[in-house]
């Protein structure tokens, strides 16, 4: 189906995908950029894109962005996940960034904000070992001192912390009342004195962190927003960091998808190409028609948040999540069964699209707390 896309978009999208092809289309390509997938977010290639403007698409126009809205942010991240290009660096910052658009003071905005057009990376940590889906029950602890806060505790899984300039810290400012007051939000340079970064290996390579946090002094001014307001300032971007996940895995399941439909119209097996069989062709058809609706879902979404600044859609972006998420491990399981032993070839590239996708229904908010999400919204 055709895509509703205006000119500019549309000449937008040609252009990621021209630029993709050009520096990383290839697995030789990727490889050199990423040390053989050790590490996910290449510095060489995020610079290019800084260079062409495109790290600033929703960035306001005052602090050098493009300055456009959720539909345009949804298409570099689509166009970029299903071109393979190895920045994922770019979720966290765009997401943290928002959070400093939002409730940031000046200084924090022109420093934070005109550096996410430069290329600098930026992270959020949230998660500690006791508390991941829970927000509410993290302990980490930042204490009032003369002149600022004294920040102790550790926080887990912070994605890109090790190539940020900052981390936008959730940390317990005090424990009176319910368990999600008394939370604050804190701007903390990488490089802090107290703060250690310690990185966790997984099967999707050198992306995640420890955050250890031992009499980290931050002066007044590292507190973003209002102090014990980090729960609703957190609440308030839920609709983005939904729709960027919606949006990479989207991608990714389309890039999925085309590599096994090419797989199997070569591979003959029986002296005929395997998509020729019923068995196969069926898949494909429910797969195909899934992605169509998947998309539809994403591009709708971002148009409603475009058309209604400042209001909140937690039942859509949950909605578009799960779906992208759940579509995309789908998908990339069928193409490793389709493809059969070269599925788990990594010269093919399906095992590494599987690598990316599992992890996806788990961080942002895992496919159980969307679905929860969902159903209450509607009174359950």
């Amino acid at each position: 189906m055709p895509r509703a896309l205006t000119d500019e978009q549309r000449d937008f999208v040609d252009a990621i995908g021209e630029f993709c092809r050009r520096e990383c289309g290839t697995k030789q390509q990727r490889d050199a950029l990423t040390d053989h997938g050790r590490h996910p977010h290449s510095r060489e290639l995020y610079a290019r894109m800084a260079e062409l403007g495109w790290l600033g698409v929703s960035i306001p126009q005052d602090y050098g962005g493009a300055g456009r809205g959720m539909a345009e942010l949804c298409l570099f991240l689509e166009e970029t996940a299903y071109g393979r290009a190895p920045i994922s660096g770019f979720a966290t910052t765009i997401i943290s960034a928002a959070a400093y658009e939002k409730f940031g003071s000046e200084p924090q905005k022109r420093e934070v904000l005109s550096g996410v057009v430069r290329g600098r990376v930026e992270a959020i940590s949230m998660s500690e070992p006791g508390a991941g889906s829970d927000v509410g029950a993290l302990r980490c602890r930042a204490e009032r001192r003369p002149g600022g806060w004294v920040v102790n505790g550790q926080k887990t899984w912070c994605s890109n912390a090790h190539i940020a300039d900052h981390v936008l810290l959730v940390a317990r400012t005090s424990g009176e009342g319910t368990k999600h007051e008394g939370l604050t939000q804190f701007m903390v340079p990488t490089g802090a004195e107290g703060l250690r970064i310690s990185g966790i290996d997984t099967m999707g390579g050198r992306e995640v962190n420890d955050l250890y946090f031992t009499d980290c002094f931050l002066p007044d001014d590292a507190v973003v927003g209002t102090v014990g307001a980090g729960w609703s300032q957190l609440v308030s971007g839920l609709n983005l960091e939904r729709m960027i996940l919606a949006a990479l895995m989207l991608g990714t399941a389309r890039r999925a998808f085309d590599d096994t439909v090419s797989y199997i119209t070569q591979r003959e097996q029986f002296g005929r190409p395997v998509g020729t069989f019923q068995a196969l062709r069926h898949r494909i058809a429910d797969m195909a028609t899934e992605l169509e609706c998947a998309r539809l879902l994403v591009d709708d979404v971002a148009r409603t948040i475009d058309a209604n600044p400042g209001v909140l859609f937690p039942r859509e972006a949950s909605m578009a999540k799960l779906k992208c998420t759940e579509l995309a491990k789908h998908v990339a399981l069928e193409g490793m069964q389709m493809m059969g032993g070269y599925g788990y070839a990594t010269d093919y590239g399906m095992e590494s699209l599987l690598r990316s996708t599992v992890v996806s229904t788990v961080y942002g908010g895992t496919s159980e707390i969307q679905r929860d999400i969902i159903g209450k919204s509607y009174g359950l």
